[in-house]
């Protein structure tokens, strides 16, 4: 059973920056995606990037090029969302997700996703 518990959001004034973590469990000897997501009140989860735990490739989103940087750790167990010059519209709860289903490419679509944390909360301030 694959488990993602995320941490580090909270808030944060326009302009300034969060590292966000998702610490996961369970992986067997298959290869994994691990994407983050966003989901802002009254919207669609929103796909920001993902990365290949094996390979190590990445993928963007509109969203987040530019301003967030995703990446493992050695262990490959830890996979963190670097994010900055955050703006007001960034305020929403971030999800990571995990996939066994690496045929389907990088782009981070959330109903393609078989796990999922609860989500951190990340606040940008005006």
């Amino acid at each position: 059973e694959v488990q993602l518990v995320e941490s580090g959001g909270g808030l944060v004034q326009t302009g300034g920056s969060l590292r966000l973590s998702c610490a996961a469990t369970g992986f067997t000897g298959d290869d994994y995606t691990i994407g983050w997501f966003r989901q802002a009140p009254g919207k669609e989860r929103e796909g920001l990037s993902a990365i290949s735990r094996n390979v190590g490739s990445t993928y963007y989103t509109d969203a987040a090029k530019g301003r967030f940087t995703i990446s493992i750790d050695n262990a490959k167990n830890t996979v963190f969302l670097q994010m900055n010059s955050l703006k007001p519209e960034d305020t929403a709860v971030y999800f990571c997700g995990a996939t066994a289903l690496i045929r389907l490419g990088l782009n981070p679509i959330p109903g393609y996703y078989e796990y999922w944390g609860r989500g951190t909360q990340v606040t940008v301030s005006s």
